[in-house]
């Protein structure tokens, strides 16, 4: 083989190799970072992964929320009307968070089967909710009130 075109040939399949590298460490580093979202009842059937961070919602079953007196933890259940799934949060809740209301929580599950939550969003206005907690309360044959998936024009 000529010289020049083994040293083509070389630059040539260096750059590919370095090309895979890269896209292999890019789709592993976003793998690592993806928060898939699961309904109360796949946590209960146990489809959710214990060993990552989930994002679990629905809706605050009425009455189920308690604070404690001397910290910052508050336990929760989230319901999606088919299965229910208990929730703890140290922190401040948002503004927004209500009983009744739809809310995503972001966090692991323990080896009780409760979602420890870093993280609670709650719904930013009256009429929206998270479109996963819409999907997961249409699939399981219920309606939300106020399940408007887009916010209202403000004119």
């Amino acid at each position: 083989m000529n010289p020049l075109r083994k040293k083509r040939l070389l630059i040539i399949v260096a750059i590919l190799a370095g090309v895979g590298i890269a896209v292999t460490l890019a789709l592993n580093a976003l793998q690592q970072n993806i928060n898939l979202f699961y309904t109360p009842s796949q946590i209960a059937n146990g489809e959710a992964p214990h060993d990552t961070r989930i994002r679990a919602g629905g809706m605050v079953e009425k009455g189920s929320l308690q604070r404690s007196g001397d910290s910052l933890d508050v336990r929760f259940i989230v319901t999606d009307f088919n299965k229910s799934v208990t929730i703890t949060y140290r922190g401040i809740l948002p503004d927004l968070f209500r009983e009744g209301q739809g809310i995503v929580a972001l966090g692991k599950i323990n080896a009780d089967g409760v979602v420890v939550a870093d993280e609670v969003l709650a719904k930013h206005d009256e009429k929206y909710m998270p479109p996963e907690v819409t999907k997961a309360l249409k699939d399981s044959g219920q309606s939300a009130p106020m399940t408007s998936t887009t916010p209202s024009k403000q004119g």
